[in-house]
């Protein structure tokens, strides 16, 4: 483990930071879709198709804020520049309310309206969904934001998948876990096709390193509001440790229930849950003995800080707590633009994906929340990633080892 973080006050204020210039001129032309801006800037639309509508809204719109955040910051520094000439995105979203058939309707009203290069999609459903249609003309880049291992399988060469495969994570958790409470592990996830997902990888875990699984008492976290039924019949296989996760919300209705009905042991929470979001509705005493994502704000790069006071100069220092969804997004808008300024090309995703790996490598440190190492040849953006364990009110680091080339 690395040195500990506490939990402190989020940061306030900073002066402008000058982004102007990060992404340099290379390569040989380009063209915009969506004509030339008042100042000047060609403009490039970039497709978003995800739940802005429904119980993933919020996540929904934490990616979009993501992708938004940085296509302003890139406006505002006079955009990015290909073969002398200079763009700005125009982030076009769409509603598919985590959807896949939606997700699909939508992503053929982008091609056909907006002409969109570039299309990202944060569940793992609509992406199954979209790699069948993006190496079809009209070609087009996925941007994939979702965890789940099995979207690489398809092998798509035109995706790029943003977030960190979740399958690094349950080894070095259960160890932690089972270390600290005990072996007895009981189940109360989401059960949405990532929960699934997620528990089978736990279940599979935590049984390998010698532990006992209660039953899986799984409820739709998208749907369900009383969460004291579901926890009572955990708990009632008297476990050392709950399995749980969703969004942030419902997850905290359901540490809020654990602990009311007075279980004291480990919480290993899936990475759908963030704790900054978690934290404004239970204690930090209510997370004592949870593992889960890094808070952005307390995270062990150079760069993170940084993005979190950009973030609240943006939107204001009472906003809520910048998530991974907002950061990871944030930094491969980025990503994409310097990857169209190496290719030469705004309209080639073929191009601009070749372009990818050099881009991930060398992207500014002014932009680099995290610290990207490149990108796979199925598409898999890798880098460092440290997880959170709450001991005594203190995030203590835990390292993953990602599968896939993380250094």
């Amino acid at each position: 483990m690395m040195s500990d973080h506490p939990i402190r006050d989020r940061p306030r204020s900073l002066g402008t930071v000058l982004l102007a210039g990060l992404l340099l001129a290379t390569g040989c032309s380009g063209d915009g879709q969506g004509g030339t801006d008042s100042d000047g800037l060609e403009v490039v639309n970039i497709g978003f198709v995800g739940p802005l509508s429904g119980g993933a809204a919020y996540y929904g719109r934490n990616v979009q804020r993501g992708i938004t955040m940085a296509a302003d910051e890139i406006a505002e520094a006079g955009g990015f520049e290909v073969d002398g000439r200079r763009f700005r995105f125009e982030i076009v979203s769409l509603d598919d309310r985590y959807l896949p058939y939606e997700t699909a309707t939508a992503v053929r009203r982008l091609l056909q309206q907006n002409q969109t290069p570039v299309i990202l999609v944060p569940h793992a459903g609509g992406i199954r969904v979209v790699q069948e249609m993006n190496t079809r003309e009209p070609k087009f880049l996925l941007a994939a934001y979702s965890s789940e291992p099995s979207i690489l399988e398809a092998e798509n060469p035109l995706m790029l998948m943003l977030p960190p495969r979740f399958d690094g994570y349950q080894e070095p958790w259960v160890e932690v876990m089972m270390g600290r409470f005990g072996t007895r592990l009981a189940l109360v996830p989401t059960t949405t096709a990532y929960g699934r997902a997620w528990t089978e990888a736990v279940s599979a875990e935590w049984t390998r390193q010698g532990g006992t699984l209660g039953r899986d008492h799984g409820v739709d976290y998208n749907t369900t509001t009383d969460f004291t039924g579901a926890v009572s019949r955990a708990l009632a296989d008297e476990p050392d440790v709950l399995f749980i996760g969703g969004p942030s919300q419902p997850t905290a209705l359901v540490i809020r229930a654990a602990r009311e009905q007075g279980f004291e042991g480990g919480l290993l929470i899936m990475d759908q849950a963030k704790f900054m979001e978690m934290l404004d509705i239970v204690p930090i005493e209510s997370l004592e003995g949870a593992i889960g994502v890094y808070p952005v704000e307390t995270y062990p790069t150079p760069g993170a800080p940084l993005f979190a006071a950009r973030y609240y100069e943006r939107f204001g220092a009472d906003s809520p707590s910048p998530t991974s969804e907002i950061a990871i997004n944030y930094q491969a808008l980025y990503l994409i633009a310097r990857a169209m300024t190496l290719a030469g090309t705004t309209t080639d995703p073929e191009a601009i994906r070749a372009r990818a790996d050099e881009a991930a490598r060398t992207l500014p440190q002014e932009v680099r929340v995290y610290e990207v190492a490149g990108v796979t040849d199925v598409g898999l953006i890798t880098r460092d990633v440290f997880t959170a364990h709450i001991v005594d009110g203190e995030f203590v680091s835990i390292r993953i080892p990602v599968p896939g080339g993380a250094p």
